[in-house]
């Protein structure tokens, strides 16, 4: 078989407890740009194209495995931590079929390692006709890490662990990130290493010398940036890793079309999508699943979560959205509040300090000051006058409210569900609506008006003395008014 043509399996190592997290998560589930650490090494390995991706699971197995179901990976367990060629082993345990396949070990707390660095590491590898490759990376001091020992040829003939090093030897700059590729001869090796050591673990990197008893040809391929082989150890790393991936994030979207102000203040999760043409300034949040449309533009401090903004639309300044839709067109904010189920159809018009949840408003919808639209659908341009509230929740339950198109809702009024409000109708300010209004009526739901002329000079005259201390120009009204 060309050795092009071999596939790829993949052994992702993620049973690690990570204690200096100081976590009751485990280590891998920490997120980055808007994944657990170890969804980035299945995200890479799916992308290099691997036929079987194993991950191999110890401390909190049960959340681990969770976390990735249905990202079409596999899971071995490894019950008791006996070192990383024991994981090895459990992963190679779980591959359904690897016989002529070329193997990679990856680990799930190393979320900066590139696709383009693994199809480059792979294309070495088999165009050296390698059985081995160690994915090596160059430091100024290189203290903490095995290290890579070549021989005059340059060829590596060992991994020399820190503890183990000779003076000599720690100078070496160059060192083992613990990423290998082998060819399918990996897994009857693997199951040979043994833990004749001082500390009764089976180590990963007794595969070189085994590789090399055999007389097979074992090499290093070392990339430019080592950064992407430092695997996120505690708060500090992770954050680290972090800003990284979001500077990779934020750059691959202006360099596809998108405009960015002030990039370094805006955080877009690796699962958003954008499109041309798409405006962001300074502080906007893009996380889960978000579709943001050619043309749009998301204000200063907008928070976008798990939404869908279509073509032309624009979500002001501090808004805040999630699992909500904005059709073509429309505007939201500033200062709303898009909670789920809302769906804006084409123009919509949301204005500030407006709140919906589960809101089906048909195109052409203007509710533009402070209002709440909770499980209601509201017909095409209809009007939602300012303090409008639609009382859904009887304290028990949630009730719908169905409004007609071309409504004209006044100001201050609140409709009690369930209601159904027909077309064309018109609600005077201020009422409070409990029943069905027909089609082309007006409600009124309001007291009559009572107007009691000279009760303001009564009622204050009885505190005068207070008024005369808190409130001079009052004070002075009632002095006018005696004289």
């Amino acid at each position: 078989m060309n050795a092009n043509e071999r596939p790829l399996d993949v052994v992702i190592l993620a049973a690690g407890q990570g204690t200096r997290m100081k976590s009751a998560l485990p280590k891998v589930l920490h997120p980055v740009a808007g994944r657990p650490m170890v969804a980035w090494a299945v995200k890479a390995a799916q992308e290099v194209g691997a036929r079987q991706v194993v991950v191999v699971t110890g401390h909190g197995a049960e959340q681990v495995e969770a976390a990735l179901v249905g990202q079409g990976v596999v899971f071995a367990r490894q019950d008791r931590q006996l070192g990383t060629g024991h994981a090895f082993a459990c992963g190679l345990d779980a591959l359904t079929d690897h016989a002529g396949a070329d193997v990679l070990v990856l680990y799930g707390d190393t979320p900066l390692l590139r696709v383009e660095t693994l199809r480059a590491l792979l294309a070495d590898h088999r165009a050296r006709g390698s059985a081995m490759t160690i994915l090596t990376g160059e430091l100024p001091d290189a203290t903490g890490y095995g290290r890579i020992i070549r021989d005059e040829a340059g060829n590596v003939t060992r991994i020399v662990e820190q503890k183990d090093a000779s003076p000599l030897e720690r100078t070496v700059r160059e060192f083992n990130s613990g990423v290998y590729l082998m060819d399918s001869r990996a897994t009857d090796l693997t199951h040979r290493i043994t833990n004749t050591n001082a500390s009764g673990e089976y180590y990963l990197t007794d595969l070189l010398g085994l590789y090399r008893a055999e007389g097979a040809e074992a090499h290093a391929f070392r990339i430019d940036d080592p950064g992407e082989v430092i695997g996120a150890n505690d708060r500090t790393g992770l954050a680290e890793a972090e800003d990284i991936i979001r500077q990779r994030i934020t750059q691959g979207h202006m360099r596809a079309g998108v405009t960015i102000h002030m990039p370094a203040t805006v955080y877009i999760e690796d699962t958003v999508v954008l499109g041309r043409d798409v405006t962001l300034e300074p502080g906007v949040i893009l996380r889960g699943d978000t579709r943001v449309e050619d043309g749009v533009t998301v204000g200063a401090y907008a928070v976008v979560t798990d939404s869908t903004l279509e073509a032309g639309a624009v979500v002001k300044p501090h808004s805040v959205l999630e699992g909500a839709r904005v059709g073509a067109g429309s505007d939201v904010g500033p200062f709303a509040r898009l909670r789920p189920g809302t769906v804006l159809g084409q123009g919509v018009h949301i204005g500030n300090f407006v709140e919906t949840k589960n809101a089906q408003l048909a195109p052409g919808v203007k509710a533009g000051h402070l209002a709440y639209l909770g499980d209601v659908t509201v017909g095409e341009e209809t009007n939602v006058g300012a303090g409008t509230i639609v009382a859904n929740y009887d304290g028990v339950n949630k009730h719908r409210t169905t409004v007609g198109a071309g409504v004209f809702i006044g100001s201050n009024s609140t409709l009690i569900a369930p209601r159904t409000v027909g077309n064309a109708a018109f609600i005077a300010a201020g009422s409070a609506v409990h029943d069905d209004v027909p089609e082309g009526a007006m409600a009124v739901a309001r007291g009559k008006q009572r107007t009691i002329e000279g009760w303001s000079r009564r009622y204050w005259g009885g505190m005068r003395e207070q008024v005369g201390r808190k409130l001079p120009w009052l004070a002075g009204w009632l002095e006018r008014r005696d004289s």
